[in-house]
């Protein structure tokens, strides 16, 4: 996952870099360049903060390090969603069901992003649909996390 999406941000004219930053410091982002702390030691993790700033490239404007008013809250908030909306679809949480996978662990290996990431889109998810979401034929449940396939109707 991390591979792709450093070639989608090559792609976007945007630079990525891995530093030495900082351990509270995961990434950055500013006009066209990414950084990523070098000290993270899975590329799970890294492609994690990746999608966040490519969130941020996406869906931010001006400087938001400062998380000091409500719109710089709101933004960061955006960016967050886009990344757990990027690495974590609806789409997969269907697919990994089909595929059995029974269990959060299980799910993140799959995605291959860490399971803190996982847990906060789960979060998000909530947030923005409630307990259940319906997609398709099937209906994914936030609270204990699983998928529910509905009986074919064209009977």
């Amino acid at each position: 996952m991390y591979e792709a999406l450093l070639t989608e941000a090559s792609f976007l004219g945007i630079d990525t870099y891995e530093k030495y930053m900082p351990l509270r410091l995961k990434g950055l982002y500013s006009k066209n360049v990414i950084l990523i702390n070098k000290n993270m030691d899975t590329s799970c993790e890294k492609a994690c903060v990746l999608a966040e700033e490519l969130g941020h490239y996406y869906t931010s404007s001006g400087d938001i390090l400062e998380q000091d008013t409500i719109e710089k809250r709101r933004q960061e908030k955006i960016a967050r969603t886009w990344a757990y909306e990027k690495l974590v679809p609806l789409s997969k949480i269907v697919q990994a069901h089909k595929e059995t996978i029974r269990n959060r662990y299980e799910l993140a290996q799959y995605l291959e992003i860490t399971e803190e990431f996982l847990d906060n889109a789960i979060k998000r998810y909530k947030e923005k649909y409630g307990a259940t979401v319906n997609y398709g034929e099937y209906t994914i449940c936030f609270e204990p996390l699983g998928v529910i396939e509905w009986f074919d109707n064209s009977f």
